[in-house]
């Protein structure tokens, strides 16, 4: 997904808003809820069934859908995140006493919960690997609804189509922005591309003339309102514990961003990478020089285990290769990650390869920040966004650079993305 806010500002309003919120590095695998989460002192299962989940945050309700599905003795052995079309498998689940810890996919996150009567939840959205603590206080009650609430009777408007954006921090400083959106009736699904990455499955419901989308896939919680007034939209970005934005929109069918193969390049001069990372192996090191790769096109995927955008990219990457890694292609995966300590960084990319079947090889790059991504890809002009995606030829010549990844909750632009990717090979390898 798009980078954080603190982040967004590193690389001057290039991005997008996911990574800066963050928490403890201590990656433990319960927790005991915090002063001010007094555990119930009901049975500790969690009841099976859809369940409507709450972050608190910045005085906003950040809702979202998931199920939770139970197994021997009642104890919950998958929780599903839902998101739109989207849907989230969650299978690392522990239980100390009354505490229940569902460890939140392929990032260093929890939902730490506990029973709180027959039909409620409560406990925190905990985040571990950043530098300070970071929660967000959570709650639930069983049963499948609207994700914001009964409507107030008022005749809807439509917010469905193509919208030009633009996101404004609370700094001052602005960013471009494509929203699309499909509308029935109330419901509402949809996205937002920026130049570094889009903000994936979002959902919600329309009131009157009141939009309001939201998602939590683990690593962050969005909340997007508007309002419209004609064909122009004004409303507010809110992101997990302190990130805010304010937007504006316009209706445009052929609203576009900055073509993503141009944002960066090579420095005057420089035609190939020259790095030699660690990998995720110990003792082992990546190059593009190593023989493994001579003579064949190389993809280098910049990412991090942190990174939404990212893990929809390997998403589609891992898969890919095993398909036609015979062809003559590699690719090799740099991950920067929240931590300086390069064995916690190559065990968070291990658990990232294990649980999305990744073939490819993997390195320790360094940490997660646009600056020391440029420092470390010195015959870069820049890095702006995590992922990009450099295509190597068989000379070990850089030919395409790409900024950022439209997932698959874009629709038709993932499609297109997709397409793109396809041609590039296919073009290479013809050399």
């Amino acid at each position: 997904m798009p980078v954080a806010f603190s982040f967004r500002k590193a690389i001057a309003g290039a991005g997008l808003a996911l990574a800066a919120v963050a928490c403890q590095s201590n990656s433990a695998s319960s927790e005991k809820p915090a002063p001010g989460e007094t555990a119930g002192t009901n049975s500790n299962y969690l009841p099976a069934g859809p369940w409507r989940g709450v972050l608190s945050a910045q005085g906003q309700e950040i809702p979202f859908l998931f199920d939770i599905e139970t197994g021997n003795n009642n104890q919950p052995v998958a929780v599903t995140l839902r998101n739109g079309e989207e849907r989230l498998k969650l299978d690392e689940i522990k239980t100390v006493g009354d505490s229940t810890t569902i460890r939140l996919g392929a990032f260093d996150a929890a939902l730490v919960v506990y029973r709180d009567g027959e039909t409620n939840l409560k406990g925190a959205w905990v985040k571990y690997d950043g530098k300070t603590p970071y929660r967000v206080p959570f709650s639930a009650r069983k049963g499948s609804g609207s994700l914001f609430g009964a409507k107030s009777g008022q005749e809807n408007q439509s917010f469905d189509g193509t919208w030009k954006v633009t996101f404004k921090g609370d700094d001052g400083e602005t960013y471009p922005a494509v929203g699309v959106f499909k509308q029935q009736d109330r419901n509402i699904t949809g996205t937002f591309l920026t130049s570094t990455g889009d903000y994936r499955y979002l959902a919600g419901n329309v009131d009157g003339n009141t939009m309001r989308l939201s998602t939590f896939d683990g690593s962050h919680g969005f909340l997007f309102t508007a309002q419209k007034q004609g064909n122009t939209l004004q409303g507010d970005f809110y992101s997990g514990k302190s990130g805010h934005e304010t937007w504006t929109a316009t209706l445009d069918p052929n609203a576009k961003l900055p073509d993503a193969n141009a944002l960066t390049g090579m420095k005057p001069g420089q035609k190939k990478l020259n790095f030699t990372f660690p990998s995720i192996y110990e003792g082992g090191s990546i190059s593009p020089s190593d023989p493994k790769y001579k003579g064949k096109v190389v993809v280098v995927q910049i990412l991090g285990s942190w990174c939404p955008n990212c893990m929809d990219e390997t998403n589609f990457l891992a898969p890919w290769y095993e398909k036609n890694k015979q062809r003559g292609v590699e690719i090799i995966g740099l991950g920067y990650e929240r931590t300086a300590d390069q064995k916690l960084a190559s065990q968070k990319l291990l658990k990232m390869k294990e649980r999305m079947k990744v073939g490819y090889d993997l390195a320790v790059a360094g940490q997660a920040s646009a600056a020391e991504a440029s420092k470390s890809l010195p015959q870069l002009a820049k890095v702006i966004a995590f992922p990009t995606t450099i295509f190597l030829d068989k000379k070990g010549e850089v030919r395409k650079i790409h900024t950022g990844y439209s997932g698959p909750g874009t629709g038709k632009y993932y499609e297109q993305e997709v397409a793109e990717f396809n041609k590039t090979i296919d073009q290479l390898l013809a050399e």
